[in-house]
């Protein structure tokens, strides 16, 4: 089997309001659909979701970049991803996010081949509840609280808040929340790398009374030689998240004793094949996971929730951003269901398209 032609489409989507973390404000998702063709009529879907202050890149570089790995793919085989993500990486080095679509659109067809849903080609199961978050963006004091409470009255067990300003306004903005939602309803909070390392230790001390989960990336991923340092001083849980990409970065997390948590996102990994290489680390030292993502459609939380079926140390999800959007174009995909379960399509591959009427609408380039 051969790749016979593959396009790219960019795929901006409106947010309901401004979705705002401590690296800055988004009021469109600006994605990329990554469709890819094979010979033998079978068709893959990925998607990827990139943020310029975390992984580097744009919808536009991601545009031109897929135009790139496109050209090296055309006429592999589909099933060897091994061989095509070897392929990627020699291309370019880094652009995780628009390799993430390409490798999610060849698990895809994979997995259509083998007549398998998703989750099962990857020898997972489907026997968990998995009930996603829903996040509170980073805002005044006040209006957290009141969102936190909106999202806990729509039925969600699990709130998740986006910190990173200082000690004084990250407390009280927990402390308000907490007044809102009671303490029984757990909180989990992301500091998006905000706080330097002192003030990381002495912030999750305070917050300590208040019921937190875990944190995620309290410090600059470039500092995570620090992170260690933050762990130890912290009462909280400490979940590497920008720092830790690929299956490299979990090894030295590992090794410094950096963090408690691993969180795993397509878009950080380039993908399923990366992802399920950072799993195997942390089942064999006893580290469990949350499966992430960044603001992609029903079509990339579709292949998280896929990959989240795989392993029993994957035990947090983050699922929620396509909530956030004002159209949602996917047919098929995961469906969210009350108290924010998400459950996964038991069709053969990933389970998802995209409305024909959308792409046509949409920015695109056909590589054959």
């Amino acid at each position: 089997m051969k790749i016979s032609q593959i396009e790219i489409y960019k795929s901006p989507i409106r947010l309901i309001e401004p979705f705002a973390i401590s690296l800055g404000v988004l009021e469109y998702a600006e994605n990329v659909i990554v469709i890819i063709r094979t010979e033998n009529g079978l068709v893959g879907i990925g998607e990827c979701s990139p943020f310029l202050t975390i992984n580097g890149e744009s919808m536009d570089t991601c545009f031109v970049v897929g135009h790139y790995l496109a050209k090296v793919l055309k006429g592999k085989n589909p099933l060897n991803i091994e061989e095509c993500s070897l392929a990627m990486d020699k291309v370019i080095f880094g652009n995780t996010s628009i390799k993430s679509a390409f490798d999610i659109a060849l698990y895809d067809i994979a997995s259509q081949y083998a007549e398998l849903p998703l989750y099962q080609f990857l020898k997972g199961c489907n026997d968990k509840i998995m009930h996603t978050d829903y996040t509170v963006s980073i805002g005044e004091p006040t209006k957290m609280a009141a969102d936190a409470l909106k999202i806990k009255d729509r039925g969600f067990q699990i709130i998740k808040v986006k910190l990173g300003g200082t000690k004084e306004q990250d407390v009280t903005r927990i402390r308000l929340i907490r007044e809102k939602v009671g303490m029984d309803i757990p909180l989990r909070i992301d500091a998006n790398q905000g706080w330097n390392t002192d003030d990381a230790i002495q912030i999750l001390t305070d917050l300590a009374p208040y019921n937190i989960q875990h944190c995620e990336e309290p410090i600059p991923k470039w500092n995570f030689m620090e992170l260690s340092k933050v762990r130890k001083g912290s009462p909280i849980p400490i979940m590497a998240d920008e720092s830790c990409c690929d299956e490299n970065d979990a090894k030295r997390l590992v090794e410094l004793s950096a963090c408690d948590l691993f969180n795993i996102k397509l878009g950080k990994s380039s993908g399923i094949f990366k992802a399920l290489k950072i799993i195997q680390i942390a089942e064999q030292v006893g580290i469990n996971i949350q499966i992430g993502g960044f603001l992609e459609s029903r079509i990339g939380f579709t292949a998280s929730a896929h990959l989240a079926l795989t392993s029993n140390n994957i035990v947090y999800y983050d699922f929620d951003t396509p909530l956030m959007f004002v159209d949602d174009p996917v047919i098929g995909g995961i469906n969210y269901n009350a108290k924010g379960v998400v459950t996964v399509p038991e069709t053969l591959g990933l389970g998802v398209s995209v409305n024909e009427e959308y792409l046509k609408e949409l920015t695109m380039s056909i590589i054959n």
